[in-house]
């Protein structure tokens, strides 16, 4: 415990650090977090990062996470992000018949849709930084909600939980905390709202705690899902007691798109 604790404050610390920073520094340091990420989800399937295909698989994730006016400012060429990753789909496609389905069709579907997950996930991270004047209060504001609810969550669940939330996936959830924790980002999301300069409308800032509070407990039962599929405890193991960067940061790669989405962000 002792060693999660210590872990999760450092954690904390350079997280805050980066997104205050901004710019560059939280682009580079975010791009790190999505390869690791995506290292951690190749190495779930038994793919080598190093080999050709492990390879082009971070190669299309980096083409999805890279900023938009970094990609028209480095990369000047005529085809679009989304051209490109169809063009190393069909790249994977033909490893299939090079390899004689040595590298098979499962584990092309599984490259492109990690790439999906974790390229956009990290992606409109990074863009809703680049928000001007108010990129800095926003990602703050999820991250103080994601983690408002995952303590909420963990504590009412562990005072009051009676009724699993989703056994079969993660047996330790409760109803109880998920309501606790949703409850529980509502309040201080209230408060980080009367407190900075983030929105000017609070309808909009509710919306996105109730988006952030749920969907966030959702993002994180996918990657349990993800782990007890392919029987490993945690994603990784870089981070000691937390387990990887995708057990970390599992919340915010499913709420940051669908905050874009519903254009909340």
């Amino acid at each position: 415990m002792k060693t999660r604790i210590v872990t999760g404050l450092f954690i904390g610390i350079v997280i805050l650090t980066f997104v205050f920073l901004g710019g560059w520094w939280f682009s580079i340091f975010v791009s790190l977090m999505a390869t690791i990420a995506m290292i951690e989800l190749l190495k779930m399937r038994k793919i080598q990062a190093l080999s050709l295909r492990g390879i082009v698989g971070l190669i299309s994730m980096w083409l999805l996470l890279i900023p938009t006016a970094w990609y028209d400012q480095f990369i000047p060429i005529q085809y679009t992000k989304i051209e490109l990753f169809i063009f190393l789909i069909l790249i994977l496609l033909m490893l299939t018949v090079l390899t004689k389905n040595q590298f098979t069709f499962d584990e092309v579907g599984f490259i492109v849709l990690s790439s999906v997950y974790v390229g956009f996930g990290f992606h409109f991270l990074i863009e809703a930084r680049d928000i001007a004047e108010i990129g800095l209060w926003l990602v703050l504001f999820v991250i103080v909600l994601i983690w408002t609810t995952d303590s909420g969550a963990y504590f009412v669940g562990k005072a009051f939980g009676k009724h699993k939330l989703w056994p079969e996936i993660s047996p330790n959830k409760t109803i109880e905390g998920s309501i606790g924790g949703i409850v529980l980002a509502v309040v201080i999301g209230s408060l980080f709202f009367f407190l900075t300069p983030a929105f000017t409308s609070y309808i909009t800032a509710v919306f996105i705690m109730l988006a952030t509070a749920v969907f966030g407990q959702i993002g994180d039962l996918v990657e349990s899902a993800l782990k007890r599929h392919y029987a490993v405890k945690d994603s990784g193991n870089v981070l000691p007691g937390h387990g990887g960067i995708l057990d970390r940061f599992d919340s915010l790669l499913f709420v940051m798109p669908l905050l874009h989405l519903l254009q909340l962000i």
